[in-house]
């Protein structure tokens, strides 16, 4: 996820209501699949390195000169031949950000809202009885 499309990095201890996760995602950003060859996906997550980093999950990546380097997925060391299916924002996969490597690249969507899936989230968790625990993992991390 782009940090442009969170607004907001953190919740406050509390009660998390409807009106904060807006304010956290404003935008009615679609939740995308696409499948990418690891070419097209080291080419994407240098774009995310280019920015320090965004928010991911199921990728562990150092950034080295601008470049995202020693790429684990799902802990093993990325393959450029093999095919990843990637989650993402409709603005991502459309080109935002300077993805424009994502253009071309057929998208499964069927219409369900990245803030929905937050939603969705929430609602999983408070129903197994569990709360929301941010614990920082460093799955990007700057080597410069």
């Amino acid at each position: 996820m782009n940090y442009g499309g969170i607004r907001i990095n953190q919740l406050p201890k509390g009660d998390v209501t409807r009106g904060r996760i807006f304010e956290i995602m404003p935008f009615d950003n679609l939740l995308i699949l696409q499948k990418l060859k690891g070419t097209v996906l080291q080419e994407f997550l240098d774009i995310i390195a280019t920015d320090g980093g965004w928010p991911v999950a199921g990728i562990t990546m150092q950034i080295k000169n601008g470049k995202a380097v020693k790429v684990l997925i799902d802990g093993k060391p990325m393959d450029p031949g093999k095919i990843y299916t990637i989650a993402n924002s409709d603005y991502v996969a459309n080109g935002g950000n300077n993805a424009d490597m994502l253009k071309d690249i057929p998208q499964l969507s069927n219409g369900y809202l990245m803030r929905d899936a937050i939603f969705d989230y929430i609602k999983y968790l408070k129903g197994i009885g569990k709360n929301i625990n941010a614990k920082v993992e460093n799955r990007v991390t700057n080597v410069e």
